[in-house]
């Protein structure tokens, strides 16, 4: 096999990868906003991000206002707002992580809860856990046991009132997003073990290379990444498991960032009419 051939696999797996991570989480997100359909439509409209020039919110019925300024030609600000229907469209824009992590927030504040909690902590005292980790022969650690039981438990039940459908909803929106962290694990995984015959043949590939990020396709499969957290105060820090890399990347950067690279290195591999990351 030639190493156009070799590049252009890379490519290909990279962007069903990316698709497939996308329908994955669309339909956690669909069934995470059934799940509390009543309760949002209880609560009303809720900002889940107000961080100019950045907003975006979701309505009573579910569908999502996302909202972008920008200085026009005159230097005029102009603001456009976009309604978002669906689970795919939101998904395509946002790091799923990062929706629940909003949800999460959201939900805090609007219940009037003390700011910046750990999350694995408040779930923890709100199934009655110890606050001190506990180790397990299976190697889970009490928190993740706790929010599991606990959101299985409250599954279902009607909110007493307007706080305790806030208190529900910032609960269950920490579970889902440890779940979509997993997730997005778990398709870096398999991305990995299918890319591992093809990069052996290539070497290592770097994908990015900036100032405060380096992310690389090493010959044996293996996604690492360096990267300069922002409150790091200059210090790199490595990401060697699929674990780390989702606490920093969304898949489909890494995915998109990927087949882009291999696109500008080799045109020949990508379609001539479309980019490497497009319709793949």
């Amino acid at each position: 096999m030639t190493r156009m051939q070799l590049l252009g696999e890379i490519a290909n797996d990279a962007g069903l990868e990316r698709k497939d991570f996308l329908a994955t989480a669309a339909a956690q997100l669909r069934s995470f906003l059934d799940a509390h359909a009543a309760r949002l439509r209880e609560i009303g409209e809720l900002v889940l991000i107000d961080d100019d020039p950045d907003y975006l919110a979701v309505a009573a019925d579910g569908t999502f206002r996302s909202r972008t300024s920008y200085r026009d030609d005159n230097g005029r600000m102009v603001e456009e707002t976009e309604v978002i229907e669906s689970p795919s469209e939101l998904v395509e824009l946002y790091n799923p992580a990062e929706i629940y992590a909003a949800f999460a927030e959201a939900a805090r504040a609007e219940a009037g809860m003390a700011p910046e909690p750990t999350g694995a902590e408040d779930l923890a005292r709100v199934a009655g856990v110890a606050p001190e980790p506990a180790a397990r022969t299976d190697g889970r650690d009490v928190y993740a046991e706790a929010a599991d039981e606990w959101a299985a438990h409250r599954a279902g039940t009607e909110p007493e009132d307007e706080e305790d459908a806030a208190r529900q909803l910032y609960d269950l929106a920490l579970t889902f997003q440890e779940q979509s962290q997993e997730s997005e694990a778990v398709i870096i995984s398999r991305f990995e073990t299918s890319a591992a015959r093809l990069s052996a043949r290539l070497g290592d590939l770097v994908v990015v290379d900036d100032d405060d990020e380096r992310l690389t396709l090493r010959s044996s499969g293996a996604l690492e990444a360096e990267v300069v957290p922002e409150d790091a105060a200059g210090e790199w820090r490595r990401l060697a498991t699929p674990e780390e890399l989702v606490e920093f990347y969304d898949p489909t950067d890494i995915f998109g960032d990927l087949a882009d690279s291999l696109a500008e290195a080799y045109p020949e591999i990508a379609p001539q009419d479309e980019g490497a990351g497009g319709s793949a």
